[in-house]
């Protein structure tokens, strides 16, 4: 039997590449003798350039630029030729900001531009940027000031475009020409791992910021200072609005600003999978287990669950999921093609699954192959 293990990292405890070898390993201990094959995935957020460089001859750059909350931090891309690949979460992830001081009102995305600058230094004229994974909220604006842009308030001062998502509220013109010129000639893939716009009930504000730090008092404000932000941004000069693409509110609306220079939206989960050559390696196999921290609505809008799922119904491969926690149901998941989803935490307890979550994982899997391995 051969089984593919495709997960996503479970945020805070595996990368994707260590949740692929719990899996095998637990996998193993029921079924030795099985071939498994290991392909960690990214939809674009944590692990997007470790799956680009893993599948090609692409290099792996570093650069130091400013964190979300305004520290040094070496960030990594990958270059081949005139392409980049930019994984956000480098420069603006939520991994580098404590628990503690997380403020999605305050970061930026600064960082972003910085890795955009470098890159071009190489004489780049391609550059996909993987969004997810983000610590901010502040529609882009900090990439966007990184690259030339200026904002103002209502009397013609300055407004600090890199002091987060908060500052937006003082905006009352904004000037991108020195971003949109230097970007011209590039072409922008925007990668993202949600396909949710920048406003409203499912934007960038309403259905992430929680996550990142913010409670409802600050949530209507960012909204408030997002959609303030978006109208003066305007149009793209195609005539497009950006702030209704699908993938605009991605990474606190960075998918926003890269849509506004330009740049065209594609499924993070896509992408990694052309690279890594998914869907051949999916034809020889038996199931296909996949995961990630937890399985919920949010996993049904371009994460790396319902991409797996969707190329497996297309295969007629089995696809489970093994998921730190499963909050959808079995309609739910029959519906988005997921055979059988299956909990760390209901094995495990909550306590164990975060002190050991590698064996948390293993012997989950473990028991998920009594099922799904050959009797």
């Amino acid at each position: 039997m051969r089984v593919l293990m495709c997960p996503d990292g479970f945020t805070g405890t595996l990368s994707a590449l260590e949740a692929s070898r719990a899996m095998a390993d637990g996998w193993r201990r029921t079924n030795p003798n099985d071939e498994l094959v290991l392909m960690p995935l990214s939809d674009g957020g944590p692990g997007f350039i470790d799956a680009v460089i893993s599948a090609s001859t692409a290099i792996r750059r570093a650069c130091q630029v400013l964190g979300p909350t305004g520290e040094l931090v070496m960030a990594e891309y990958a270059l081949l030729d005139e392409h980049a690949w930019i994984e956000s979460a480098q420069a603006c992830g939520l991994h580098l900001i404590r628990p503690d001081v997380r403020d999605p009102g305050s970061t930026s995305t600064f960082g972003v531009g910085q890795m955009i600058l470098d890159a071009l230094t190489h004489g780049v004229r391609q550059i996909t940027i993987g969004l997810g994974g983000s610590g901010t909220n502040d529609g882009g604006a900090g990439m966007l000031a990184a690259l030339g842009a200026v904002g103002f308030d209502a009397e013609g001062k300055l407004v600090d475009l890199t002091q987060g998502g908060l500052a937006l509220e003082k905006i009352a013109r904004i000037d991108i020409s020195a971003a949109t010129d230097l970007m011209r000639n590039v072409e922008v893939i925007v990668a993202t791992d949600v396909d949710n716009p920048l406003l409203g009930l499912r934007g960038a504000t309403a259905t992430f910021a929680q996550q990142k730090g913010a409670d409802d008092a600050l949530i209507m404000k960012l909204e408030g200072a997002l959609e303030r932000f978006a109208a003066h941004c305007g149009k793209r000069e195609d005539g497009k609005d950006p702030s209704v693409a699908l993938g605009a509110g991605a990474a606190g609306g960075l998918g926003f600003a890269l849509l506004l220079l330009g740049g065209t939206r594609v499924a993070g989960i896509s992408t990694v999978m052309d690279i890594v050559g998914f869907r051949a390696a999916l034809e020889d196999c038996d199931v296909a287990l996949t995961g990630e921290g937890c399985l919920d609505d949010q996993s049904l809008h371009g994460k790396v669950i319902v991409g797996v799922a969707r190329e497996c119904a297309t295969a007629g491969v089995p696809c489970v999921v093994v998921a730190g926690q499963v909050r959808l149901g079995k309609r739910d998941c029959a519906a988005a093609g997921i055979d059988g989803a299956y909990s760390v935490v209901e094995f495990e307890g909550i306590e164990q699954s975060l002190a050991d979550a590698p064996e948390s994982l293993s012997r989950t899997v473990a028991r998920v192959a009594r099922t799904w391995g050959r009797r």
